[in-house]
């Protein structure tokens, strides 16, 4: 009896472990398990208030790019880079010329008729018949350039390899350079988690240079001295949000910044004094990825926003309602 008394035992046990086990697997199952109360979801940020819109896009162009890489607007004209190429078109989209490059382009600028082709650790300088000029090598194996700016004598280059900007005049001599540090003792300056590492210079001749991984922009002189910063962390649309951002920016011709980032995608627009002004283009304007990229973006004489899509591969033009 005793021994019956174990083997019945014995298989009650078993009786309820196998329960466990199927109860178990058919919890988990993705059409009965909870929710995570803890995911951090932006779906909620996704749609914008109609109010906050202050653009409506208009128009949009194939640019024929494989891998876009950048564009640049001068006497507007618009110039993109990308899949080994330099194009040029007008703001109706007709091809006005084309160039072919030796290796993938990062970034492009224009001034005084001087095509800058950033690539990864050298700069060229292209005419406007897309002849080579010059060329320009950084020499730091950890290099990686990401924007170029110019203004009067001085091309500014941000390399987020070495999370430096540099200054080079218009002969190629490097004249200083900074890392974003307001004192020695500082731990750190410019912090760079990815290659995203933007600047600019409006018309008076203020060089903006995005710490991406601070959600802010900071001026700095020519020399490197800190003047001013303002700052915007957060996921709300008034926000950056995320890891890098903003990770493309410009200005409008009123000094107004106009924002790009990656991630949750959108494009904004900051007063000169950095406070928030509205939306060019809502997160549900792009592609609903979980890490979509940020488009380039740049700005015509009359304050219309171009913005290259590298999710779609396409140029979209975005015009003041």
């Amino acid at each position: 009896m005793k021994n019956k008394g174990i083997v019945l035992f014995l298989i009650v046990l078993a009786v309820v472990i196998v329960g466990v086990m199927v109860g178990d697997w058919y919890s988990k199952r993705p059409d009965n398990m909870e929710a995570n109360k803890f995911a951090y979801s932006v779906d909620e940020f996704r749609d914008v208030p109609g109010e906050l819109i202050l653009f409506k896009e208009t128009k949009n162009f194939k640019v024929g790019f494989e891998e876009p890489a950048g564009i640049t607007i001068a006497e507007d004209n618009i110039y993109l880079v990308g899949d080994q190429k330099l194009k040029i078109i007008d703001r109706s989209g007709k091809l006005l010329n084309e160039f072919e490059l030796s290796e993938e382009p990062h970034t492009v600028e224009v001034s005084d008729d001087v095509i800058y082709v950033a690539f990864e650790k050298r700069i060229q300088l292209i005419n406007k018949t897309g002849e080579a000029q010059a060329e320009w090598k950084l020499t730091d194996d950890n290099s990686y350039i990401t924007a170029v700016a110019t203004y009067e004598d001085d091309v500014f280059v941000a390399d987020a390899g070495t999370r430096k900007i540099m200054r080079f005049n218009k002969a190629g001599e490097l004249q200083n350079e900074f890392e974003g540090k307001v004192s020695e003792d500082v731990l750190h300056g410019f912090i760079v988690p990815s290659p995203y590492f933007d600047i600019d210079i409006n018309e008076y001749g203020d060089l903006w240079v995005v710490n991406p991984g601070l959600h802010t922009l900071e001026n700095y002189t020519a020399e490197g001295r800190l003047r001013e910063h303002w700052k915007a962390s957060g996921a709300r649309t008034e926000n950056f949000s995320g890891c890098c951002n903003p990770a493309h920016y410009t200005f409008l011709p009123d000094g107004s910044f106009v924002t790009s980032e990656k991630g949750l995608v959108r494009i904004k627009v900051y007063k000169p004094s950095g406070e928030f002004s509205g939306v060019v283009a809502a997160p549900n304007k792009f592609d609903n990825k979980i890490e979509g990229q940020a488009p380039d973006v740049a700005v015509d004489s009359e304050g219309t926003v171009y913005a290259l899509d590298f999710d779609r591969k396409v140029l979209r033009v975005f015009e003041k309602k």
